[in-house]
């Protein structure tokens, strides 16, 4: 599966459209979890949107409430999207496995995108996570139900997942000073999804 997973990047470029058109007929099943972690951001919070696709709907509708997003994704088609229809907010071509931006965030979204990493690229992710959220930032994310790799399909093509165990992502989480608030495996209010929402602990 690790050819999988290196062509991640690729495939989204190829098909992002298609991947984007898809997203917005499919019902918006977050907000309930959204709302969640907006009610952990001060007002006017700035979030980093990782993976952040064409910006709908999780970035919209934060954008909507007040927040300012700086959004990144591989895929520059989803990036050209995301200036098109929010133009006041920051978008930026990259990978989050690189990304070092110097500055910190009131909230962190990685939503059906930290996913596609390997599992050793999400344990990788967690500094990247404290070093770009300040105090009692909130961080959302989706995973698998437990640990293991799956393969999903994008237009015919091979669709790579992995996730940790979940006593692991609870380690990493509280070793980056994040305590969690929230997490369901599979919910079903949520299409099925399995959340995580945490909180940074604010230094004393």
């Amino acid at each position: 599966m690790t050819n999988d997973a290196q062509r991640i990047i690729g495939l989204y470029q190829r098909h992002g459209l298609a991947w984007e058109a898809d997203r917005r007929r499919t019902p918006f099943v977050e907000k309930d979890w959204l709302d969640r972690f907006a009610t952990l951001l001060p007002t006017n919070g700035h979030v980093l949107d990782l993976g952040c696709g064409g910006a709908e709907p999780m970035a919209g509708v934060l954008i909507g409430q007040g927040f300012s997003i700086t959004g990144i994704d591989s895929s520059p088609q989803m990036i050209n999207l995301c200036r098109t229809r929010h133009r006041t907010q920051e978008w930026q071509v990259g990978d989050m496995r690189t990304l070092s931006l110097g500055r910190a965030f009131d909230g962190i979204i990685a939503w059906d995108s930290f996913f596609h990493l390997t599992p050793d690229d999400q344990r990788r992710m967690f500094p990247i996570f404290g070093a770009h959220t300040s105090d009692s930032a909130a961080l959302l994310f989706s995973s698998g139900p437990q640990h293991g790799e799956a393969i999903g399909a994008l237009e015919g093509e091979p669709l790579y997942h992995a996730s940790l165990d979940p006593g692991e992502y609870y380690t990493l989480l509280r070793n980056t000073g994040f305590t969690v608030v929230g997490h369901v495996v599979k919910d079903p209010t949520c299409g099925g999804h399995t959340v995580w929402l945490a909180q940074r602990e604010q230094a004393i």
